[in-house]
């Protein structure tokens, strides 16, 4: 396929507006292609922004994507079903190097170009129409400027040229390409464009889940922030193209960082209907997607498969535009075994696979490092970000797979009843000094746990300690997990991809970006310092509504707490724990890390234990990132459908990656 062939315009995702209507609902129905007089009619300029929210499917719940952005941070590693490409090849530990053609990054290369093109077409030819509002065009310059910012993020310098002439519509394939430098796609595309959707954008959504001034201006503030750190360069890492770093306008890194601050407070102070959910919980659980502190998803939904763009009932596969990113987090806990007899003989599938927001399809693919369950989340009291996180205990749920069993026996041959506790992921090592492992996945002569999980005396549930989990052992994912209402009384459809929206932006980051650009020099307003701004997010994850761990309500206030724990000082590295703390295993921490340059600082070495069961001795990790891998390679797929010579494929490619 070219690099962006606009004829076929968009054919994996296309799903155009062909009625417009006083509906809040986007009406998506497929178009095969796009083309300049398309865009002069109003129901080709609605198609276009249809699809345009459509193709956030295509990025967000793609699992390789998804994966490459977790693995090889501070918080996952490659799992004991992840030693591949896929996997290994971004966690730098020596066993597959990255290269042009293992490279995931390559699942966001021909989407983002092809949105590009549709933003391109709207903003080029719908003032023509005549009844097309300068808000519906901002919808396109977001959109516009929101791949060119993953784009930039991830590869360097990218074209903005897809063969018409700088952003412009383009119409037929084109087999060249010049790559632009990293401030020339700042200064002429992104930052106009957000500009443009600020100024242009209504403060509520035109429709459900629709763009806003709100969710511009916290993407320009990201952008501003990033540029600024790119402008600054502290770590002296390369760019590509090369390029001085200095800024066509004449500004300096700390003009970005104080308008990052500017911006993302003004967002702050003028939020229009968003704001942050009461509880930490209450944003994350099942059913409450769509809420007030989300400013953009991927949306899916469980009524209907069009919409979804997933079957909803069927053994599915992974891939765009499904979403199944949970699956590469979800450990195989199915392989869990509790006692038939009360001599723990008899071996019985104790937690079996389910449709629920703890459980849903393992694949184990990638694993939270110690670091980051020992570490990152140290508090485990008073925070409530851990136990809203992860899944930490596995709850029998046998009767539901036809198993009739009223009773199993699980450890030191205890009984347990469906609901208990089978297995549990201690919070501290304090916990642990009396835990007896199994040498292998069971205890001698026993049928249980199957999956190497130890014993504390008087306890009916199998444990493991924060440094026992393994690459194949772990907590799952519970914030990111499925949440079906079609269940009933049994184990619902767990191979299903996942109908929930996949999170993207939320009014939250605008706290965190204010204070990364405060701690950066950015002058600030009184009750807006880096700490105070910390606090508010801080403070709220102090408060409890729920304990997923106990299974139990629990309303518990802890915010005072908290903030006196905030340190005095805020620096750069607590941002980024605290930016952890609160969008783990998002696929936010690639990007984190390589923005601030932070990258080997807080990812270089880890801890994990092995990938067998019962393997529960900490192994230490050192990767070798090296300067270069601040960018992805570009796929090798656009290189191959370029015609041009060896060499100028060679300069095109970012360096060390030919």
């Amino acid at each position: 396929m070219k690099r962006i062939n606009v004829i076929s315009y968009l054919a994996i995702t296309l799903m155009t507006l062909y009625t417009v209507s006083c509906s809040k609902i986007l009406d998506e129905q497929p178009r095969h292609i796009f083309e300049p007089a398309f865009f002069r009619t109003e129901k080709g300029v609605y198609g276009g922004l249809t699809a345009m929210y459509a193709h956030l499917r295509w990025i967000y719940g793609q699992p390789y994507y998804y994966a490459s952005l977790e693995s090889g941070t501070d918080e996952y590693t490659w799992g004991q079903s992840g030693n591949d490409g896929n996997f290994r090849s971004v966690d730098f530990d020596g066993g597959i190097q990255l290269t042009s053609e293992n490279s995931r990054s390559d699942a966001i290369w021909g989407v983002a170009f092809n949105n590009i093109n549709t933003a391109n077409g709207i903003i080029e030819n719908a003032e023509s129409v005549g009844t097309i509002s300068a808000a519906l065009i901002a919808e396109a310059r977001f959109f516009r400027a929101f791949d060119y910012f993953l784009l930039v993020q991830t590869f360097g310098g990218v074209p903005l040229d897809l063969g018409a002439g700088e952003l412009r519509f383009n119409t037929s394939a084109s087999t060249t390409s010049v790559r632009n430098t990293v401030p020339e796609v700042y200064t002429r595309a992104i930052f106009p464009d957000l500009l443009a959707a600020v100024n242009d954008l209504p403060v509520e959504p035109r429709v459900t889940g629709g763009a806003t001034k709100t969710l511009a201006r916290l993407y320009l503030a990201k952008a501003y922030l990033t540029y600024a750190w790119w402008l600054e360069n502290p770590n002296n890492i390369p760019t590509y193209p090369e390029t001085a770093r200095t800024d066509p306008d004449g500004h300096n890194a700390q003009w970005y960082f104080q308008q990052a601050y500017n911006i993302a407070t003004q967002a702050i102070d003028d939020p229009g209907p968003f704001g942050l959910e009461e509880t930490f919980y209450d944003l994350h659980v099942g059913g409450n997607d769509r809420n007030k502190e989300m400013l953009l998803y991927a949306d899916r939904t469980q009524e209907s498969e069009f919409y979804n763009g997933a079957c909803i009932n069927c053994f599915d596969s992974e891939g765009a535009p499904r979403n199944s990113a949970i699956w590469m987090v979800t450990w195989n806990y199915t392989e869990i075994r509790s006692a038939a007899n009360p001599d723990g003989t008899g071996g019985v599938s104790s937690v079996q696979r389910e449709a629920v927001q703890a459980l849903g399809r393992p694949w184990t693919r990638i694993a939270p490092t110690i670091g980051a369950i020992q570490h990152t989340f140290a508090d485990k009291t008073f925070d409530s970000r851990y136990d809203g996180t992860f899944t930490t205990v596995y709850r029998g749920n046998w009767p539901k797979g036809g198993t009739p069993n009223a009773v199993l026996y699980n450890a030191n041959d205890m009984p347990i009843y469906p609901g208990e506790p089978v297995l549990t992921f201690l919070d501290d090592e304090s916990q642990a000094a009396n835990i007896v492992y199994p040498s292998g996945g069971n205890f001698p002569g026993k049928a249980y746990p199957g999956v190497g999980a130890g014993v504390l005396p008087g306890r009916a549930d199998f444990v493991i300690s924060p440094r026992g989990i393994g690459r194949r052992v772990y907590p799952g994912l519970w914030k990111m997990g499925v949440y079906r209402t079609d269940n009933g009384s049994g184990l619902g459809e767990p191979n299903a991809t996942s109908t929930r929206p996949f999170k993207i932006a939320k009014f939250s980051e605008l706290y965190f970006v204010a204070a990364e650009a405060a701690v950066k020099g950015a002058a600030t307003v009184a009750g807006k310092s880096a700490r105070d701004l910390i606090n508010v997010i801080r403070a709220r994850a102090g408060k409890w509504r729920w304990h997923n761990a106990g299974d139990v309500e629990k309303i518990e206030d802890n915010s005072a707490a908290m903030i006196a724990a905030t340190p005095a000082t805020i620096d750069i590295n607590y941002i980024l724990a605290e930016r952890s703390r609160e969008y783990f295993g998002e696929g936010y921490r690639w990007y984190d890390l390589i923005r601030t340059q932070k990258w080997n600082e807080l990812a270089g070495t880890y801890e994990i234990c092995g990938t067998e069961f019962g393997d529960h001795t900490p192994q230490t990790v050192t990767r070798n990132m090296q300067p270069h891998h601040y960018l992805r390679p570009i796929p090798q797929g656009q290189l191959d459908a370029l015609e041009m010579s060896p060499e100028e494929k060679r300069a095109y490619q970012n360096p060390h990656y030919d």
